[in-house]
């Protein structure tokens, strides 16, 4: 009887990996957003692909489809090859919810960059929701769209 339950104690335990505190779980998500804004402002396309797990789903905010495969998620951030010097993401507000090994942050970001001399700047909102596995946090499902002009 003592076997079987530290056989259950030891597969619940190995089931709570991340029972962090939840302000410390928050500030490492909000620190991966902005490390997210980072690498694509500095237009890696290697860095940024490499904050998404291998299983996530991306509804970019210029794409007309949506992104199942690492090879497609890729594909997506292609675009960086192609922005000006000056392309950059800036996060402005998050809102962060943490639930065990599964957090999401719904909040806005503004692209920007000049084009023919004029400056172009592009608000969107995004939610992320992120796992925490194999030691880190990874981005499994990020939706992103263009704030609607009113």
């Amino acid at each position: 009887m003592r076997i079987v339950f530290l056989c259950v104690i030891s597969i619940a335990l190995a089931g709570c990996q991340t029972m962090q505190a939840p302000a410390a779980a928050e500030q490492q998500i909000s620190a991966l957003t902005q490390e997210w804004a980072a690498e694509m402002s500095a237009h890696d396309i290697e860095r940024v692909t490499g904050l998404y797990d291998a299983d996530a789903v991306l509804w970019g905010t210029r794409s007309p489809t949506i992104r199942t495969t690492p090879e497609k998620v890729r594909e997506y951030f292609g675009v960086l090859k192609t922005v000006p010097p000056d392309y950059k993401a800036v996060i402005a507000e998050q809102h962060i919810r943490v639930y065990g090994d599964i957090a999401i942050n719904s909040g806005t970001y503004t692209f920007s960059e000049t084009r023919d001399g004029k400056p172009v700047v592009r608000p969107a909102r995004f939610s992320m929701v992120y796992r925490y596995h194999d030691g880190r946090w990874h981005i499994i499902d990020h939706h992103s769209s263009a704030v609607p002009t009113s």
